[in-house]
């Protein structure tokens, strides 16, 4: 159990107070209660917040909640096959859903990115809500509920709508600007490393999950042949350090063929200086985006952390990206753990990337801003890589601030010592993401619920089937 402390009695009773209900039942944690700011969606539940409250719930043998979630969110799955271009897609799930009353019944209504800035749908909503099914049936043993009818086909339509119909030929998933935690334009449409980290743990969970009868069968060949390609594609062509620096300064453009060393006829002049200079000793990370022509040499935090918690990076690229985190604590870290993405773009660059995004100014929000949800993906990252001295470091850091500044969503500032310029308080992911930290330090094995063992694949086979 947790140290009965006054931080940790005050972040339970938050989360307790977070809780939303649906006809007398528990089934998940609004957004956010801030007294003093106006709700707008933050009143309800959205999925991928829901994960880490989901974890400290299912940590502390309090599975009912996660059970109701799984079970109501999966009822609100778009279902139905649609040619209509304002409708989501089969296979969706919602980004976010609350309770309504109507004539004295409670209904759940779901946001399919309607709502949202842009109009775009979550495709991490399904690959969250595959995890946390996996973390549920880990902690409770109870496999019956994954092997329902209803939770098969769930999971074979998420299959369906992420492994058939495609416009390219990269075992990468492609995808729009704000379609994941980064939900505003950031320049990261297309193939962003979040999305291809959550992407491989949910084909990593759903090859756990799924029965070998009828279509099963079909999708667990699929998710073999398709994890095989991911693993080699992302551990290959996405990994940056010095030594792959320089094998890039050195590209030459407009290469063909099976034998071209530029396979995505990249540019060496598109390295930023500050890349060089970044990198150094046995750091290096997974980029943020590849695609034709261009590499995203930004780091960032979710991607990187949940890419060494699947096994999506080799154990030896794990502990770059950790060497890299501890050489570069006061930019990734400073005073709030930590940076969703460093660094921030300026000047005409945020101008041209965010079209002029006033909340996405620099180094705030997603724009170099500081996340206290990313310190429990940091804190399993460093369990798992044998790292725990940083997550130590990282949790002391937070309890200097967390409760005076009463749990904020994000940090602004290039270090992350000012309190988000339109950030709501008492945050709940920020409340949950502190007690989820607490409970795997107290108790490490708990790292099972949401890591991935790493496997091998055969490179020669890969790298042929990449080169065609």
């Amino acid at each position: 159990m947790l140290a009965e402390n006054t931080l940790v009695k005050e972040a339970y009773a938050a989360l307790e107070n977070a809780i939303l209900y649906y006809r007398g039942q528990p089934v998940g944690t609004v957004a956010a209660r801030d007294p003093e700011a106006a709700a707008l969606n933050y009143d309800q539940c959205f999925v991928r917040d829901f994960v880490s409250s989901g974890l400290f719930f299912l940590m502390q043998g309090k599975p009912e909640i996660v059970r109701n979630f799984l079970m109501e969110v999966l009822r609100l799955q778009s279902r139905e096959p649609q040619l209509e271009c304002f409708q989501p897609g089969q296979g969706l799930f919602p980004a976010s859903f609350k309770v309504v009353e109507r004539e004295g019944e409670e209904y759940l209504t779901a946001d399919f990115g309607e709502q949202a800035i842009a109009q775009v749908a979550p495709i991490d909503s399904c690959f969250w809500w595959l995890i946390l099914l996996r973390a549920y049936v880990k902690a409770t043993g109870d496999l019956k509920l994954a092997h329902r009818p209803d939770f098969q086909h769930g999971i074979h339509l998420i299959l369906q709508l992420c492994l058939e119909a495609r416009f390219d030929m990269f075992p990468t998933l492609l995808v729009p600007d704000g379609s994941f935690m980064i939900d505003r334009r950031m320049g990261v449409y297309g193939y962003p490393l979040e999305i291809q980290a959550l992407f491989y743990a949910a084909l990593r969970a759903a090859r756990e999950l799924l029965l070998p009868s009828g279509f099963g069968s079909t999708y667990l060949q699929a998710i073999e042949t398709r994890l095989s390609h991911l693993t080699y594609h992302v551990r290959k062509y996405y990994w940056l350090d010095l030594k792959r620096l320089n094998e890039i300064y050195r590209y030459k453009g407009d290469e063909f063929g099976a034998l071209a060393v530029n396979r995505f006829n990249v540019y060496s002049d598109t390295i930023p200086p500050w890349s060089i200079e970044w990198l150094m000793g046995k750091g290096g990370y997974l980029a943020g985006n590849l695609g034709p022509g261009q590499i995203d040499f930004r780091f960032f935090g979710l991607g990187n952390l949940m890419a060494i918690i699947a096994s999506l990076a080799t154990a030896s690229q794990a502990q770059a990206i950790m060497a890299l985190l501890e050489q570069r604590w006061q930019e990734l870290v400073g005073y709030m753990p930590m940076k969703i993405c460093f660094p921030a773009v300026e000047g005409q660059d945020w101008r041209t990337i965010t079209g002029s995004d006033p909340k996405n100014i620099p180094w705030s929000y997603h724009n170099g801003g500081n996340w206290p949800v990313l310190l429990w993906l940091l804190t399993a990252a460093a369990l798992k890589t044998g790292k725990v001295e940083l997550a130590h470091r990282a949790l002391a850091i937070a309890e200097q601030r967390l409760l005076d500044d009463q749990w904020p969503e994000y940090y602004d500032d290039r270090n992350g010592r000012l309190i988000g310029k339109e950030a709501r308080k008492y945050q709940t992911w920020t409340i949950a993401a502190f007690l989820v930290t607490k409970a795997l330090l107290a108790n490490p094995e708990y790292i099972a619920l949401i890591s991935f063992d790493e496997e091998s694949f055969n490179e020669e086979s890969n790298a042929t089937a990449c080169s065609v």
